[in-house]
């Protein structure tokens, strides 16, 4: 009787270096999916979906915003005046004016109530978020447009007639 040899030297990988399991694609252990992790997420990925969006959320397929090139699209946060009031002491120190809160790359929106006096430096501010504070007995002062060249493009009237005051921060210098 001739002696069976061993299944390791008998599937050494002949031909396609697959140790005998026929096409590549079968040894893998992860069924049709394309591989492990991320590949064959494109077209055809629906069984994917669900681990690409608990990963990245709805923002993964497809196109998100404005696609022109020259278009700069305002990155600037947004926080809701009942956030501000709920963390007064994270965001900013009592004084005797009220509480003064320096939030000078965000916008502000106006969800929330104001209980408290607020003095808020800010990029921008919603139309119902300065009568809120206004009405409160604060006061938002808002930093002014300006372009490339330093011209400035906000009117001052503009955002005075908004409810706010104007204060010109001043610029960070570009290091040399």
């Amino acid at each position: 009787m001739a002696k069976k040899r061993k299944k390791s030297s008998r599937m050494h990988g002949r031909k396609m270096g697959t140790s005998g399991h026929g096409a590549r694609k079968k040894a893998k252990k992860t069924g049709h999916k394309g591989g492990k992790g991320m590949s064959g997420s494109g077209k055809r990925a629906d069984h994917k979906k669900t681990l690409i969006t608990k990963l990245y959320g709805g923002k993964y397929f497809g196109k998100q915003g404005i696609t022109s090139k020259r278009t700069k699209r305002d990155k600037s946060p947004r926080i809701n005046l009942q956030i501000i009031e709920k963390n007064l002491d994270s965001y900013g120190k009592k004084t005797n004016k009220g509480f003064e809160i320096d939030l000078r790359n965000s916008k502000i929106l106006g969800t929330g109530e104001v209980k408290n006096k607020l003095i808020i430096k800010a990029k921008k501010a919603s139309k119902s978020a300065i009568e809120k504070v206004e009405k409160a007995g604060g006061k938002l002062f808002l930093s002014p447009k300006f372009d490339k060249n330093g011209k400035q493009t906000q009117s001052i009237e503009k955002v005075e007639k908004a409810g706010g005051e104007i204060i010109l921060f001043p610029k960070k210098e570009a290091k040399k």
